[in-house]
């Protein structure tokens, strides 16, 4: 078992189109929309086994481990190393459960939704962290504190006083 840590490909086929396939992952190529595909060829045969759309390239590419997995065994070059003990083995190698269990392995691998958060009952609500930009801007709009002299004994000082004074 090996893992995919080649040079970046080189562009294939003719220069007018855009290229599709991942910079990094093996068996992963981008459609439309930024969606992620995966397909692999099944070994001395010219048919392909189709693993799915994925909404991240990660996902595509666990879904290419598991495949590799399956149809190679040890011989099987992998994105992840961390895919041989990671990733769940299809009960045969038939392309319906190599399949099924590619889409368990990268569905495993989906990444999070951000998070909504609802905004609160302050009419002054922001979102991004703004509030500590609120707070600084709100500092600005208070009168600053009495100046204390020291030869007056720590008393309040209305007096002339230099910011320049060495």
């Amino acid at each position: 078992m090996t893992v995919s840590s080649a040079p970046p490909k080189r562009r294939a086929g003719r220069t007018k189109f855009r290229e599709t396939r991942h910079p990094i992952y093996k068996g992963v190529r981008c459609r439309n929309a930024d969606r992620w595909v995966c397909e692999v060829r099944e070994p001395n045969k010219k048919s392909r086994i189709w693993l799915g759309t994925f909404p991240t390239a990660e996902m595509a590419a666990r879904a290419h481990d598991v495949a590799a997995l399956a149809l190679r065994g040890r011989q099987a070059c992998l994105n992840f190393a961390d895919s041989a003990w990671r990733l769940p083995a299809p009960e045969s190698s038939s392309p319906r459960d190599i399949q099924r269990a590619a889409a368990q392995a990268a569905e495993a691998f989906r990444p999070d939704p951000p998070e909504k958060s609802v905004p609160s009952d302050d009419p002054f609500y922001m979102e991004f962290g703004m509030q500590e930009y609120l707070d600084m801007a709100e500092g600005l709009l208070i009168d600053p504190p009495a100046m204390v002299s020291e030869d007056e004994g720590g008393s309040a000082s209305d007096g002339d006083l230099s910011l320049w004074n060495y």
